[in-house]
């Protein structure tokens, strides 16, 4: 039974992905960019139920105009899940662009890819986030720098934030927990030196695989005198927000 739903929907994932391509190569690049956002959307939520991952929502992502997404990784499909509620551009680490499929299809989209350890391409990244947030698009990071097994939260990485202060966007914690037929789970975790096809066979192979998340406060420059603080206060600020959900925390569901 494994082997038979793997391969439907292996079989699934390929052609619409493939149809990814087609949309993106024939409209998505001409589209405007609230055309691209709904399009983006739509795409990761077909491809989600494809897998057979169910997304459990609590709360809203902000609306509309520009913000920063701030999550704990714990899997590849993490962009999928924050997608299928509004289109967003991620930062992610450059050796995503090498992974099969995929890695050509988040490239397409717009993803900013940063080599990690190089402190120039960080201020490059910056500068495109700032073009990002000018063109009221919501920008996603994962400042652990790598995913978890997701039962807690890593220590983050205060770098990246510094665009939202220079640009004064919103930013808002999100939340990840996923869960294997209800009871919370490290089952789809894509940690350590698993290959990405090797999870996908275990993920796209097993029935009940669901995602919890929650959208929190938003964390806005004229919240406090004071404003954001630094970069570092900030980041630390989310981190605790985010970790109090994955840890301790349980959500209220609405189950899309």
């Amino acid at each position: 039974m494994h082997l038979l739903r793997f391969l439907i929907r292996i079989v699934g994932v390929i052609a619409w992905i493939l149809l990814g391509f087609v949309i993106l190569l024939g409209y998505y690049q001409w589209a405007s960019i609230s055309r691209r956002d709904a399009l983006y959307k739509w795409w990761s939520t077909v491809l989600l139920r494809i897998c057979g991952v169910r997304v459990d929502v609590i709360g809203e992502p902000l609306a509309f105009g520009s913000g920063l997404l701030v999550a704990n990784h714990v899997s590849w499909i993490d962009i999928f899940v924050l997608c299928s509620r509004r289109a967003t551009i991620f930062v992610a680490k450059r050796e995503i662009r090498q992974w099969p499929i995929l890695g050509w299809l988040v490239a397409l989209v717009g993803t900013i890819f940063i080599e990690r350890g190089n402190r120039k391409a960080v201020t490059n990244v910056g500068i495109q986030m700032g073009r990002r947030f000018e063109t009221h698009q919501l920008v996603g990071l994962f400042p652990e720098g790598t995913t978890s097994d997701g039962m807690d939260v890593l220590p983050f990485h205060a770098g990246l934030f510094e665009p939202a202060l220079q640009s004064g966007v919103a930013i808002q914690p999100v939340a990840l927990r996923y869960r294997l037929r209800g009871q919370r789970s490290s089952f789809a975790a894509y940690v350590g030196d698993e290959s990405l096809i090797a999870n996908a066979w275990r993920v796209l192979g097993e029935s009940g695989v669901s995602v919890d998340v929650v959208y929190l406060q938003p964390i806005r420059r004229s919240d406090s005198e004071s404003g954001y603080g630094s970069r570092h206060e900030l980041s630390e600020k989310t981190r605790r927000a985010i970790r109090e959900q994955v840890v301790e925390g349980e959500f209220v569901r609405k189950t899309r």
